[in-house]
């Protein structure tokens, strides 16, 4: 509990209870005066009261603290309960019924789960009563109670609250980050791929086409890139990735041009299919498209450049398969734990093995299918292998 004193009394105002509270408490005693007071070190302020005695508090008004009854039960933590002033021995000489005009006189402490001392619940009145019996003392016991639960029920909202607050401030931040990703980077790639198509059409020496082939490459690694962490802001942040269902298209061209374009990339490197699909396969084709790609990107990366990466995709017992194999060191055993996730990159990659991603977002376009990725790898060769229900 902080020392911002209207905030206290703030949220004993929004709590529905306590003027029924302070009713009840006056009705069952005959006392002509309650309230629910702050109590500090330093400080008596009201945080709500009810007064027939025209005693002339308000929520706010503050007391000297050292001048209160109060000032003493937050020091004890202990209730204080007085029938009549002048018969009783403790009190009978005390400074502060003489001062406030008070014969009866009972307090309960508020304390928090926490240990903390809010303040108190307490009722006064220039005639005597009879107030210490268990009924009264439990009744008071049991509104302290109450009034305690609901501030910290109160507080707990309060964060609610702010956390809610925090959450939608998070989410608008990211969907501006999604739609520069989106806009601002996409866009200026397209237009340069579409640059380096038309000059790679025109009358290039064979210098410039080596240039411009090392463009395409470039722009469509960006492409990739761009993507990839699109993709994992959706994913992570947001609603997941979205896919776009079409059974009818056959999914073997689809493939074809994801191997077409890795080969224009990277002409060294020898890349062996083997599709066996003769049935159209129920999926998002350009998510299968870029999964399929960032298996081949990741076998690229890590696999050994003398053997060729062999793929291939068929259906076995109504399940889609779709494998891609790479020679190559084999993947460490701790390793494959962790291997779909963020920002996971192996070590044998260098400055061009990139964010880390693919893997992980094709594993999520995988379980967006309802399928999976299961990997193998030893000595012979590392094979990531796509599995979906038909």
């Amino acid at each position: 509990m902080n020392n911002d004193f209207q905030a206290d009394i703030d949220a004993i105002g929004r709590i529905a209870a306590v003027p029924t509270i302070l009713d009840v408490v006056c009705r069952t005693t005959g006392m002509r005066f309650a309230a629910v007071a702050r109590v500090t070190e330093d400080r008596w302020i009201t945080c709500d009261v009810l007064d027939s005695l025209d005693f002339g508090l308000s929520p706010g008004d503050e007391l000297k603290v050292e001048t209160t009854i109060c000032h003493e039960i937050r020091q004890s933590q202990e209730p204080v309960v007085i029938d009549n002033v002048a018969e009783d021995g403790l009190y009978c000489g005390h400074q502060t019924p003489a001062m406030y005009g008070f014969q009866s006189y009972i307090s309960m402490p508020i304390v928090l789960k926490d240990g903390q001392f809010f303040g108190t619940l307490c009722a006064l009145d220039p005639l005597p009563a009879k107030l210490k019996n268990p009924e009264t003392i439990g009744m008071f016991q049991l509104f302290a109670q109450l009034i305690a639960s609901q501030l910290e029920a109160d507080e707990e909202l309060s964060k609610t609250r702010t956390a809610l607050q925090d959450e939608r401030e998070t989410a608008e931040i990211r969907e501006q980050f999604i739609a520069v990703l989106g806009h601002d980077l996409r866009n200026p790639v397209a237009s340069l791929e579409a640059g380096t198509k038309l000059l790679f059409r025109g009358n290039l020496d064979d210098q410039g086409q080596k240039i411009v082939t090392l463009m395409q490459g470039s722009l469509l690694r960006m492409r990739s890139l761009i993507d990839n962490v699109i993709d994992f802001a959706r994913a992570r942040l947001g609603d997941g990735l979205n896919l776009q269902i079409d059974d009818a298209a056959p999914l073997i061209p689809v493939l074809e041009q994801v191997v077409a374009e890795i080969r224009s990339i990277h002409p060294g490197r020898t890349i062996e299919t083997d599709f066996r699909l003769a049935e159209s396969v129920v999926s998002d084709q350009s998510r299968v498209a870029q999964l399929f790609g960032n298996l081949l990107g990741n076998a690229i990366t890590h696999g050994s450049h003398e053997a060729p990466i062999r793929t291939g995709a068929e259906v076995r017992a109504e399940t889609f398969e779709l494998w891609v194999e790479n020679a190559g060191p084999p993947i460490a055993e701790e390793a494959l734990s962790g291997l779909f996730n963020p920002f996971v990159r192996g070590a044998t990659g260098t400055h061009s093995a990139g964010l880390g991603l693919g893997l992980y977002i094709a594993s999520e376009i995988a379980r967006g299918h309802g399928g999976r990725i299961d990997v193998t790898s030893d000595s012979n060769a590392t094979r990531f292998t796509f599995r979906m229900p038909m």
